[in-house]
């Protein structure tokens, strides 16, 4: 029996389409800077099988595609980030270093393996300041990007991308973030906008606000009211908040 000649270059085109055609399945994920951190929103029906999680003190995690493969990568982030961390010290451990990680990782099983993860990741550190926050995108054959201001995953990425882009201000309020991902969210690749109700979000950010452990979780009344509150009202609300609230309730932790 003969066996065809497939050249690498073939061998790396399948692979790519493969890993593309997976990831344009899920649903998107947004991640951008607002005045006072980073924020994530993700379309998930799921309210357990997260797409957003907590890496480290001021790290966060977020992942499009298939979830046992993006969450074994979410597991050893938090393994090698815990070590360096026991083993040096907690501000050694950096969003750089754990993109370059998954990066070679990615890259490696994209090469050698039968199979590419269907996956795209970002990985995002809060700075000390707006100028010093870091995004770092990493697709599925190990290429990172680093992202000025906002990035988008999965799904008809290229509507999401082009709203948020059109839309985007890096000293909007929480609310108008949040609003902005959600109607981002909500375009089709036909160019329809489509309602997504809080039961189907999930949302999460890194508030600067923390001293040390910035990542919270953003649910139920909390969400709707984010999401309700007129875009009118929100610097003055905002502005009593800061003077008035103190560090949210527990329920919207991770």
């Amino acid at each position: 029996m003969q066996f065809g000649y497939v050249s690498p270059e073939q061998i790396m085109k399948d692979r790519a389409d493969y890993a593309r055609k997976g990831i344009s399945r899920s649903r998107s994920v947004v991640v951008l800077q607002y005045e006072g951190g980073i924020l994530f929103v993700a379309e998930n029906p799921s309210p357990s099988l997260h797409k957003i999680s907590e890496i480290y003190d001021r790290i966060a995690f977020a992942a499009v595609g298939k979830y046992n493969e993006f969450e074994v990568l979410r597991q050893a982030g938090v393994r090698l980030a815990d070590l360096r961390g026991y083993s040096f010290d907690r501000v050694d451990v950096s969003g750089r270093a754990l993109a370059n990680v998954y990066a070679q990782t990615l890259g490696t099983i994209f090469t050698q393996d039968p199979k590419a993860y269907e996956v795209e990741l970002v990985v995002a550190e809060l700075g000390a300041d707006e100028s010093s926050d870091e995004i770092y995108r990493i697709v599925y054959d190990g290429s990172v990007f680093s992202q000025d201001g906002f990035s988008v995953m999965g799904g008809p990425s290229d509507q999401v991308s082009t709203h948020v882009r059109e839309n985007f201000q890096r000293s909007a309020s929480l609310e108008d973030s949040l609003r902005l991902a959600v109607d981002a969210l909500g375009r089709d690749e036909g160019g329809e906008v489509r309602q997504i109700a809080t039961t189907q979000l999930e949302v999460a950010i890194l508030d600067r606000s923390r001293p040390r452990r910035t990542f919270r979780r953003i649910r139920g009344a909390q969400l709707e009211s984010l999401l309700s509150r007129p875009a009118e009202d929100t610097a003055e609300d905002d502005t009593a908040d800061r003077d008035t609230t103190e560090t949210p309730p527990d329920e919207t932790e991770d």
